[in-house]
């Protein structure tokens, strides 16, 4: 990006603590903006459970809007007290619309572990050393957008809920491609995960991996791990994966699993991207991995890093600033090693709020870019 480009972000905050962690990644964002003296327009919108609650509309259209014409959107989180949604919801406004609506099917959840934050984790030291991984999900196929879905009542009165696991060669090729690019930039390591043993659509998905692996990228070494040992080798051994290649559903459990890697799920950022257009625009959708926290919204409590990772995930992807997002991972990791910790990382020391976690980084990136 250069003084010339101009990029429009939109900013929606969400439910629960997704506007308080939000709050400080768009602080970050603003802050390059002004040291670079780049032109990037911010523009804030509404969106979730409690928009809903309060004003009829879950994802009012000038939302919509703003989240189509943007070259990139920072989100915080969904869901209240009376999450999940209404049936007529879910698949007009929910967190699954708007990843169907920019069309970003692939999600990028990266995992690093920081030996300022080793106590933290549940996991021995010697099990942290060298973690570097970034599990690559599929985000628009599988069981949680399969169809036939719902809950219906059968003629004895007993109840029953369906859901519809679905996949198709093209959907698995684009995400199998986009996880051998990626390592093809890191240790030329996947290990693609499924559960092929039992499932139809986990053999298709080993076999089209496999494909694409032997027609285009044989230079990247390529394994294949059932999911459930996948889960026991995450907490075991994490250090040995480079790039982990999993669908939808099986990715959204073991992101939050690898977690405890990092000490909490509030460390974790991700990037949602798409396509990329004839125009060089594509989908692109910014969000930390945790959910609201109903129960320490508004509380000052929540740990922001995951929303300012995924802002140096947004300077990397979409607005072509790699310098600035080594600068934004270097502050947060200089916060963490002067001591700077929130509730969720804190094990038995003094912490900090959300706003005050926010302050640490920011100071630490002003310092840097100077």
């Amino acid at each position: 990006m250069t003084r010339s480009d101009s990029r429009s972000i939109a900013v929606v905050g969400g439910d629960g603590i997704g506007p308080e962690v939000t709050a400080q990644g768009r602080r970050i964002l603003a802050l390059i903006a002004e040291k670079r003296s780049l032109p990037i327009t911010l523009t804030d919108g509404d969106y979730g459970i409690e928009a809903y609650e309060k004003r009829g509309r879950m994802w009012p259209e000038s939302t919509r809007i703003a989240m189509a014409e943007a070259d990139a959107v920072l989100f915080g989180a969904i869901g209240g007290t009376s999450y999940p949604l209404p049936p007529k919801l879910h698949k007009t406004d929910s967190l699954l619309a708007v990843r169907r609506s920019l069309d970003v099917f692939v999600n990028l959840r990266p995992v690093k572990t920081s030996p300022a934050l080793y106590e933290a984790s549940s996991l021995k030291p010697r099990v942290l050393e060298g973690v570097d991984l970034i599990i690559v999900r599929e985000l628009l196929g599988g069981i949680y957008f399969g169809e036939p879905r719902g809950v219906e009542t059968l003629p004895g009165g007993e109840r029953r809920g369906v859901n519809t696991h679905i996949y198709t060669s093209s959907q698995i090729q684009r995400v199998a491609r986009a996880a051998f690019d990626i390592a093809r930039t890191r240790k030329g390591r996947v290990c693609s995960v499924a559960k092929e043993n039992v499932m139809e659509a986990g053999q298709l998905w080993r076999e089209e991996v496999q494909a694409i692996h032997d027609a285009r990228y044989p230079d990247v070494e390529l394994s294949h791990m059932l999911v459930d040992h996948c889960a026991m080798q995450l907490v075991r051994a994490p250090a040995q994966f480079d790039v982990l290649l999993t669908d939808n559903l099986f990715g959204d459990i073991l992101s939050d699993s690898a977690a405890m890697v990092t000490g909490s799920l509030g460390m974790l950022p991700s990037a949602s991207l798409g396509v990329v257009r004839e125009d060089g625009r594509r989908g692109a959708l910014y969000e930390p991995v945790h959910g609201s926290a109903p129960d320490i919204a508004g509380k000052d409590l929540a740990n922001p890093i995951g929303s300012i990772l995924s802002v140096a995930m947004m300077l990397r992807f979409s607005l072509g600033m790699p310098k600035e997002a080594d600068l934004v991972e270097r502050a947060v990791s200089d916060a963490l090693e002067s001591g700077a910790r929130t509730a969720d990382i804190a094990i038995g020391r003094k912490y900090i709020s959300t706003v005050e976690m926010g302050d640490a980084v920011a100071s630490k990136l002003a310092s840097l870019l100077n």
